[in-house]
């Protein structure tokens, strides 16, 4: 059935939302796809419908092609899952909680793990019902602090949630696989540009994930390259423990003042003063930053933790936080107070420092103050750093790792620098962003051991099941469509996503016009394609031609003034390029050129 403009429930607009800051908030806007509802959260109107259920679509076929089958659970569930998994007070303040009014606890779903482990384990109890994969696509909720950017970072959104069950780990490799191919499926059929980089698993838990990222500088997320194929978030960048040096010869650890050297540039310049070193000038790389931190425990109870690292480095609390070393899955980490500070008055602020020797350590687990110290990876045995000597205004020098201080273990707390080495040494690491669209994840038996979720293998005993998790986001991803395809006239839609084939303009004066508008609509519909057909009178031909290139159908066919000369015109939006066509043949032409198109998204090659 036709789609005319006279009658659908759109509005467009000439001017962007207020609170919109990328192109995609803007243009969805604009042309009546969305309307904003609060900060957020959003109304889907008919257009934007229709381009989401080609979306949902593809996700769909992708997912059953990999054998997975779909279900629908609830949004609200209630939290007695999520307390039996610790989830309920991991997810902090970033869920919707609500109580029922016999005060009983219930969230709006952020994700789904617990509700799909908990129903197959209702339902399945021997290893012949395995393997396993079920998906749905489902709205989700987070209670975001600062939801920007439109749809790619809002309190309600659609997600693609897929899990599998399987016996074992090869199992569930095999079934990760499946999954990996069909996300690439997805991508290569939705024409959106990816790169498939390692991660960490954050709050999911389990180990084994890996992200997939539409490059983009409106992305949230920073990842690595190199030009030998390494790939990765940020977060998961490793970087190899030196080899020890040996302590002999080292010269001894020596305390000296350091007036007004309360930041590593005025440390820098204390010590070529105090203690000028023979070869070359001391730079903050010889320095030993010590950065207070508060961990945020599920509780609510803040340990606070110090992280050492080399001077020159700025810290990234997100990476140290997605390590698993301070804790399950993913943990708050965030600067200390000053009230977090005076409850450790061994800390000296801006000269913290972990001891001047083994006998007498300030940090460390062991230590006097029981504060947990760790080290980043570049402060290997054998290094020898200035850093503070836990006394006002001063610092020790040559304080070797090993010998003179120990940590709690080592973690990623760095930040990444572009030029870096790559951890498989495949070259110098280059920095990008880009925006989430997928993560696949090996759960393992997290979920299952927690909720119950054991089947009898073939030697009747009880066996626990292990998972996977594969979630894209839907609304996530048709935002990043707009922002890859859409151009400074508006949105631009490929062909198989757009809410129409061919969008017929009929404008000029009587009723010829429209009359043709009408019979090239009916015989393209008939050769089974969608038409959108601008059939609005007393409506100016500029504002047809300027809604046509707003709402973003490819194929844009005009009736108007070549009527007299006996041509209609083919406007191509991604090209910019128009034909005129002979009114008589134009529907032809039309059909061809859509299969076509369709024939060229057919051929592309699936895994």
């Amino acid at each position: 059935m036709t789609l005319r403009l006279s009658k659908l429930f759109v509005r467009t607009l000439k001017e962007d939302p207020a609170d919109a800051e990328i192109k995609s908030h803007k243009l969805l806007h604009r042309a009546g796809y969305i309307r904003r509802t609060s900060p957020g959260i959003f109304s889907w109107l008919p257009l934007g419908l229709k381009v989401l259920e080609r979306v949902e679509t593809i996700v769909r076929e992708e997912m059953e092609r990999a054998g997975s089958q779909e279900v629908h659970f609830p949004a609200l569930l209630p939290a007695e899952p999520y307390q039996q998994s610790g989830r309920w007070e991991a997810f902090g303040e970033g869920i919707f909680r609500l109580k029922d009014r016999r005060e009983h606890d219930y969230l709006l779903a952020p994700t789904h793990e617990e509700a799909f482990t908990m129903l197959v384990s209702d339902l399945y109890s021997s290893y012949k019902d395995l393997p396993l994969s079920l998906y749905q696509i489902q709205t989700k909720y987070r209670d975001e602090a600062r939801p920007r950017a439109g749809l790619l970072r809002g309190r309600e959104f659609i997600m693609k949630d897929a899990y599998s069950f399987d016996m074992d780990d090869a199992s569930l490799d095999a079934s990760y696989e499946a999954m990996r191919r069909a996300y690439i499926n997805v991508f290569n059929r939705l024409g959106l540009p990816y790169v498939v980089v390692e991660a960490t698993p954050g709050a999911m838990g389990g180990s084994g994930t890996h992200e997939f990222l539409y490059p983009s500088e409106v992305g949230e997320d920073t990842y690595v390259r190199s030009d030998g194929g390494y790939t990765a978030n940020v977060e998961a960048v490793t970087t190899p423990l030196a080899d020890p040096v040996p302590f002999d010869g080292l010269p001894e650890a020596e305390v000296l003042e350091t007036p007004d050297a309360r930041t590593i540039e005025t440390l820098v310049e204390s010590a070529n003063e105090v203690s000028p070193r023979s070869d070359r000038p001391w730079t903050a790389a010889d320095t030993l930053k010590n950065v207070v931190c508060a961990l945020i425990h599920p509780d609510g109870e803040r340990e606070v933790i110090v992280i050492g690292l080399p001077g020159d480095r700025a810290v990234d609390l997100d990476r140290a936080a997605g390590t698993g070393l301070l804790g399950d899955g993913e943990v708050d980490l965030e600067p200390a107070t000053e009230d977090d500070l005076k409850k450790h008055p061994g800390l000296v602020p801006g000269y913290i420092g972990p001891g001047n020797s083994l006998d007498a350590p300030v940090l460390g687990a062991e230590s006097s103050t029981g504060i947990r110290y760790f080290l980043d990876p570049r402060v290997s045995e054998g290094t020898q750093w200035v850093t503070g000597a836990n006394e006002d205004r001063k610092h020790v020098f040559n304080l070797t790792a090993g010998r003179d201080f120990k940590a709690d273990g080592y973690i990623e707390a760095a930040e990444i620098r572009e030029g870096d080495p790559a951890p498989d040494g495949s070259g110098p690491l280059q920095l990008a962003r880009g925006v989430e669209i997928g993560q696949i994840f090996k759960l393992g038996t997290r979920y299952a051991e927690a909720l119950g979720l054991n089947v009898l293998d073939e030697n009747g005993k009880s066996r626990v099941v292990t998972m996977g998790s594969y979630g894209i986001g839907v609304t996530r991803v048709l935002a990043c469509l707009v922002e890859e395809f859409a151009d400074d006239k508006g949105l631009l839609w490929p062909v198989h996503l757009a809410p129409a084939d061919v969008h017929i303009v009929a404008t000029g004066k009587g009723d010829e016009p429209l009359e043709a508008a009408e019979k090239l609509a009916a015989a393209v519909e008939a050769a089974g394609f969608r038409v959108l057909l601008d059939d609005r009178p007393k409506v100016s031909p500029g504002m047809k031609f300027g809604d046509a290139e707003l709402l973003g159908v490819p194929n844009v066919l005009v009736a108007g003034r070549g009527l007299a000369d006996g041509v209609v015109e083919l406007r191509d939006r991604f090209t910019g390029e128009s034909t005129n066509l002979p009114v008589d043949e134009a529907a032809d032409a039309v059909v061809a050129r859509l299969r076509e198109q369709y024939a060229k998204q057919d051929a592309i090659e699936l895994l």
